[in-house]
């Protein structure tokens, strides 16, 4: 399959998305909440509104779920023939109303059952990130490549919130993985899988993940040299955690998590 259509009107798409964000970034802007209390503003739902027109013009056939619209089909997992378009118009938006530069737009596109073109664009940054399966992965116009650090005491380790490890139980994990690494930083949300990508930082994990959250990724990072998927090695956005790192590391990395 000749995905190269799809990554050129993914990679504009979440650009043009991105600038429109940047009319509501730093003026102050007040949220709604959400029934689970994360919060949603106008932003989020303009610039989701404005992805699903572009989809919908030109691959009228596809599905489509959203953040803050839902899907144009009644499930949350793999199961249809259809493509699928995955759509978070600002993953991060308590970072977005803290006026923070670190919020991204995220979209992915799922085919038969896997997602194979993703692209998430950091706005206030200007930094773009877009891959397809098999035609590799491009930050801003160039190849792009996971750290080659050898082992995790060399490594880098982040994630979006300590709080949510404690909150489910799990923050042994996190431990035991900031125990074995050089040094624990706190660039979170999609902004630390950007910068696994790129061969910043060597981890990236989290222990709550919704599939919108992280659509873009497995492309992202599989052609980067990388590795996404759940805490088990299994290279899939439905597990409800997540974790990028590279191949290099990953099975030092899963070693740890089994324990």
């Amino acid at each position: 399959m000749d995905l190269s259509r799809y990554l050129d009107f993914i990679s504009e798409t979440a650009y043009q998305a991105g600038r429109l964000t940047l009319g509501h970034f730093q003026i102050g802007l007040q949220p709604e909440w959400k029934a689970d209390h994360s919060p949603v503003t106008i932003a989020d739902r303009q610039t989701e509104q404005f992805i699903r027109s572009r989809i919908e013009q030109a691959f009228p056939g596809h599905a489509i779920l959203g953040e803050e619209y839902g899907g144009s089909e009644e499930r949350l997992d793999s199961s249809s023939d259809k493509p699928r378009w995955i759509i978070d118009p600002i993953d991060g938006t308590k970072a977005f109303l803290c006026g923070v530069p670190l919020y991204a737009v995220l979209i992915g596109l799922e085919i038969e059952g896997q997602v194979k073109v993703g692209a998430a664009y950091f706005p206030a940054l200007d930094e773009l990130i877009a891959a397809a399966a098999g035609l590799g992965c491009w930050w801003n116009g160039r190849r792009a490549h996971v750290s080659a650090v050898p082992s995790l005491s060399q490594a880098v380790i982040t994630t979006s919130s300590v709080k949510t490890f404690d909150r489910l139980g799990c923050r042994n994990v996190f431990d035991r993985l900031t125990q074995c690494c050089y040094h624990q930083a706190g660039w979170g949300d999609a902004y630390g899988y950007l910068l696994v990508a790129t061969g910043r930082v060597e981890l990236m994990l989290d222990a709550a993940m919704s599939i919108w959250d992280c659509a873009p990724f497995p492309p992202i990072l599989a052609e980067a040299g990388g590795f996404f998927g759940d805490w088990r090695g299994e290279p899939t956005i439905y597990a409800g955690q997540s974790l990028g790192t590279t191949q290099a590391l990953l099975p030092e990395v899963l070693e740890i998590l089994k324990r």
